[in-house]
């Protein structure tokens, strides 16, 4: 895999005609485009198929979390719409994202389609390990949690898991080298954390075992966007 196929660009904007320009203007540069709970919330599935008419694919990040039918469900719509990979929540539980895998490979093969990758969603970047403990009310350390959740996406036969980086190679050493490590709360030494708990540069997520990481205000926020985007693909290469 090349290593700007590695890095996802977040379209996490308000606006269905700003999130295609961007698109336009970033597409030599970024082979996948997340569109993520506001996006599609306001565009709509359409989104995704324009998209796809640009040639580009997309990590469809709604982190479904609901009865095992209904994910299930979602998980074929997903499909239908071409995303090259979706994400449910790991903390749905073994026969949630089972279902939901094996109804999505049913439905890729009786209608020819080609099937997503689909992820479970262990710990969000965002959450510490107080928060974890205190109001979640998870009592066991925050690594035993993510490796105990990625094991069990491992067991549902899932793609992979999204991870922080912080994680990612505790995910890599429980589950092995063919299952991806998706990995947001990616910052630069020179962007702000912003909301981000558990953040790591580009360079040390893919040195820990990511295999794609993904970044939004930490380059749509910069003054010059392709700029950000060629140092953060050189400091990728470097790992």
């Amino acid at each position: 895999m090349e290593i700007n196929e590695k890095l996802i660009l977040a379209l996490d904007v308000d606006d269905t005609a700003y999130a295609l320009d961007l698109v336009d203007r970033f597409k030599a540069y970024i082979s996948i485009f997340k569109v993520g709970l506001e996006l599609f919330t306001i565009a709509g599935p359409s989104i995704v198929e324009e998209i796809r008419k640009r040639g580009r694919r997309v990590f469809l990040d709604l982190k479904f979390h609901d009865i095992p039918n209904t994910v299930s469900r979602a998980g074929m719509a997903a499909a239908r719409l071409g995303v090259f990979m979706f994400n449910v929540h790991a903390s749905g539980g073994l026969d949630m994202m089972k279902k939901c895998r094996d109804d999505v490979i049913n439905a890729c093969l009786k209608e020819n389609i080609d099937k997503p990758r689909i992820l479970g969603v262990t710990v969000l970047t965002s959450i510490s390990r107080d928060v974890l403990r205190d109001e979640v009310g998870i009592q066991h350390s925050l690594n035993t949690h993510v490796r105990h959740l990625s094991g069990l996406a491992l067991k549902a036969g899932l793609d992979g898991v999204v991870a922080s980086g912080r994680e990612a190679a505790l995910v890599r050493g429980h589950c092995g080298r063919g299952f991806l490590i998706v990995t947001p709360g990616i910052r630069t030494s020179w962007t702000p954390v912003d909301d981000q708990m558990r953040t790591m540069t580009p360079r040390d997520a893919l040195r820990e075992g990511a295999d794609y990481i993904v970044m939004g205000r930490a380059i749509l926020r910069q003054p010059d966007p392709i700029k950000a985007i060629e140092l953060i693909s050189a400091e990728m290469q470097s790992a």
